[in-house]
């Protein structure tokens, strides 16, 4: 009787019938695309205006990709320069995994490659000379199983916008915290 139960026993992954990886049917699609994120770089909205936003392909060796499953990745000192009509992201660190190859040696602060349209990267081209915005990467997500990058065309805060930042998220926690209070 007790190999009975034992056996019938599984784990909630396994006996939902759907992969661990995948993101559930019924969720919204923000938290959908919430499960597919790799990482955020919650600094990028604080520090400047994100103006418009671009996906970009990723040129990634093998061991970059298996630390990115890992989530081993920190994007808030990266940014993006155009060189040479080609985009690239500088700073995006991604720390190795312990039991990467032997035979490769992991650069965690390389340089890597995005991938976009040539007409889109001349179209940021000129925005870029003409009016004073700069490329800031805004997250890492998955997308059919291929690694993307959210890059933002992004114009600098003042101290001022920072502050005024600081004081609408302020006002919106006191909101929240009435409101609970209330509710109870």
């Amino acid at each position: 009787m007790a190999t009975k139960e034992a056996s019938s026993r599984k784990p909630a992954a396994a006996s939902s019938g759907k992969p661990a990886g995948k993101p559930a049917a019924n969720l919204t699609p923000k938290a959908a695309a919430a499960a597919v994120r790799i990482a955020d770089n919650k600094k990028a909205t604080f520090n400047y205006h994100i103006e418009e936003r671009f996906e970009a392909g990723m040129v990634l060796e093998g061991w970059e990709v298996k630390s990115l499953r890992e989530g081993k990745v920190q994007l808030t000192d990266g940014y993006v320069v155009i060189r040479n009509g080609e985009l690239f992201i500088i700073g995006c660190q991604i720390n190795p995994l312990g039991t990467a190859s032997t035979h490769v040696r992991p650069d965690s602060v390389r340089t890597k490659k995005l991938l976009m349209h040539k007409d889109e990267i001349r179209r940021l081209i000129g925005k870029i000379e003409q009016k004073g915005y700069t490329l800031v990467p805004l997250n890492l997500h998955w997308k059919a199983g291929k690694v993307k990058c959210e890059v933002g065309l992004a114009k600098g805060k003042g101290e001022h916008d920072k502050r005024d930042t600081i004081k609408d998220r302020e006002g919106k926690r006191e909101v929240e915290r009435a409101m609970k209070s209330r509710s109870r």
